[in-house]
């Protein structure tokens, strides 16, 4: 479990493919990143295990459905990515509750500064815009952002300069891909109020939406 709070930003070294999936050589920029082998590491937010380390590199293993979820599949050498270890129990959570489970790509939008900040609007699957609300969480490329409105069919966040200075998002432009991971708390209230009977809720029924029809 991660807390979308990134430690630094690594550098992939190299990215071979091996039948289904794609063997990652990354470097971070931190000379102290430790991290067992065996141990997670979120990889612009998609969860990957540390199979080997050699100094400072660390390789891991992207499989199939890692691949299939998320931009690591565009892999290439000299693709900067944030990276977070797993939190440690009875530590700070200062973002929310991450698994590094991404749900799927979202596309750039657009960007418009406004008071000192950056406001970037998002493009996500229909699937995940029922668990994005107004002032919920997401985590964008692994980082803990707070949803500042939803459109249709797209989010838009607040990025402060701290976030930009510390992450990737400062290297992404309109028309990138970025990797979505939903709120848990959202799915699982959401797989809750379904199953507790009544109609049926669409496919593309807003969390809201749902909670308000069951009495909340």
């Amino acid at each position: 479990m991660f807390t979308g709070i990134i430690e630094c930003i690594g550098t992939i070294m190299s990215a071979q493919r091996r039948g289904t999936s794609i063997i990652l050589s990354i470097e971070p920029e931190n000379d102290d990143f430790p991290v067992n082998i065996g141990g997670s590491v979120s990889v612009d937010g998609a969860c990957l295990t540390l199979e080997q380390r050699a100094g400072k590199t660390m390789r891991f293993n992207a499989a199939a459905e890692t691949l299939r979820r998320t931009t690591l599949s565009e892999a290439a050498v000299g693709r900067r990515v944030n990276l977070e270890r797993a939190t440690l129990l009875g530590s700070r959570l200062d973002g929310h509750f991450v698994y590094g489970h991404v749900d799927g790509i979202g596309t750039i939008r657009n960007d418009r500064e406004m008071n000192g900040s950056t406001l970037r609007t998002i493009a996500v699957p229909s699937e995940l815009c029922r668990f994005m609300a107004e002032k919920g969480s997401a985590a964008i490329d692994g980082i803990s952002l707070t949803i500042a409105s939803c459109g249709t069919g797209d989010i838009t966040i607040s990025l402060i300069a701290h976030t930009l200075e510390a992450t990737t998002m400062a290297l992404k432009k309109p028309g990138d891909a970025v990797n979505i991971e939903c709120d848990i708390v959202a799915r699982y209230l959401h797989r809750l109020l379904q199953a507790g009977g009544g109609d049926a809720a669409p496919a593309s029924e807003p969390l809201i939406s749902l909670m308000k029809r069951s009495g909340f």
